[in-house]
């Protein structure tokens, strides 16, 4: 990993270099590496290589960083030797603090990950079960059926990571073999099997598409479904549904798409010409088994990327909360006729059950209440 990455992904704070010597600091950036190269890689899940996607490692990251300067406060002096009961005490002293429950919880998912790679670090089995449990109220005070802007931006973020694997090349033998092992478990093959197409096939946009058009467009599962090539004007940057194939309505539509989606979906499409179950189809997307996708089908593969989110409540998500959030942030800043035209409503008082104002937009405006 490069030394400009190590740095997007927080080794250290400018707090933490104002309180270490030349030495212990490059002590303390070793031990980093090998912790952020964990999360990264194994972090998720050791016993299949699933690792966290780079936007969780970077706030788990600087989380632990906070944590590190607590306990050297602790313990007067530099260590990196951490007990559950120091954890424990720097759970009862965040308790008290002026932070929200979400952020509580989010210090105590990072703390409970670092136990999780000591264990794998040390070859120790410590369990740690926090004497205090904070929840995040951030996430259950929204509708089960709805996405906010953190959700979505976190969405868009793992759909691209998920199921990434390293390039073949740049693995040493002992490190091919795990990952062979990886592959083979999540295409149902031998380990004898796995080609070199496999690890590209590992690599690819079909899914990042999904969910990106899908949050742009506010996709249907039956509009999933039925998606073709045809649709996608990448000139103009837009879908153009036309009426013989629009849903619950007999109307064309023009659907925009912003440049990254539309970007993600072209380099789809171009590899969409390689896989031959494709050769006798004009459907955008289809599932391993070369058939389009169902509404269960999408549910699985959105669970599946969830999983590997930092988003918390995968269990109150379903395919309609990419829809129902898209709706509510399109009418937040456009207005009705723009979310009606983006959603392809043919009536305005459809869209008008979708226009709600976001729980986070509500928080900002009593901010600027007197």
């Amino acid at each position: 990993m490069s030394e400009s990455k190590y740095r997007e992904m927080k080794l250290y704070t400018e707090e933490t270099r104002e309180v270490l010597n030349q030495r212990q600091l490059s002590d303390y950036v070793e031990y980093r590496k090998r912790q952020i190269d964990w999360m990264l890689e194994l972090g998720k899940d050791p016993n299949q290589a699933k690792g966290y996607s780079n936007s969780t490692v970077k706030q788990r990251s600087y989380r632990l960083d906070r944590f590190y300067r607590w306990l050297w406060k602790q313990e007067n002096g530099y260590t990196l030797k951490v007990s559950t009961d120091s954890a424990d005490e720097y759970m009862r002293e965040l308790a008290v603090e002026d932070h929200s429950n979400t952020y509580k919880a989010s210090l105590q998912k990072s703390l409970k990950m670092l136990f999780k790679w000591l264990n794998w670090e040390n070859g120790t089995e410590i369990e740690w079960s926090p004497d205090i449990s904070f929840s995040d109220t951030g996430s259950s005070a929204n509708p089960k059926d709805f996405l906010t802007e953190r959700e979505r931006k976190e969405l868009r973020s793992t759909a691209l990571e998920y199921g990434s694997v390293p390039s073949y090349t740049s693995l040493k033998p002992r490190e091919r073999k795990k990952w062979k092992r990886y592959l083979a478990q999540r295409f149902e093959k031998k380990k004898s099997e796995i080609t070199p197409e496999d690890w590209d096939r590992a690599n690819g946009f079909k899914e990042a598409s999904i969910i990106w058009t899908a949050l742009d467009a506010g996709l249907r599962n039956i509009e999933v479904k039925r998606a073709k090539v045809s649709w996608v004007d990448s000139e103009n940057g837009v879908l153009r549904i036309p009426e013989e194939d629009a849903t619950k309505s007999r109307d064309s539509w023009i659907v925009g798409l912003q440049s990254r989606t539309l970007n993600i979906l072209e380099q789809w499409l171009e590899q969409r010409e390689t896989y031959e179950k494709y050769s006798d189809s004009d459907r955008i997307w289809l599932t391993k088994y070369g058939n389009p996708y169902s509404a269960k089908g999408l549910n699985r593969m959105l669970d599946r990327i969830l999983e590997a989110s930092d988003i918390g409540r995968g269990d109150e998500i379903t395919w309609y909360s990419i829809r129902r959030s898209t709706a509510t942030y399109i009418s937040n800043e456009e207005g009705l006729s723009a979310a009606q035209r983006q959603l392809r409503h043919k009536s305005p008082k459809t869209t008008m059950r979708y226009d709600q104002v976001p729980i986070e937009d509500i928080k900002d405006a009593l901010g600027r209440i007197d």
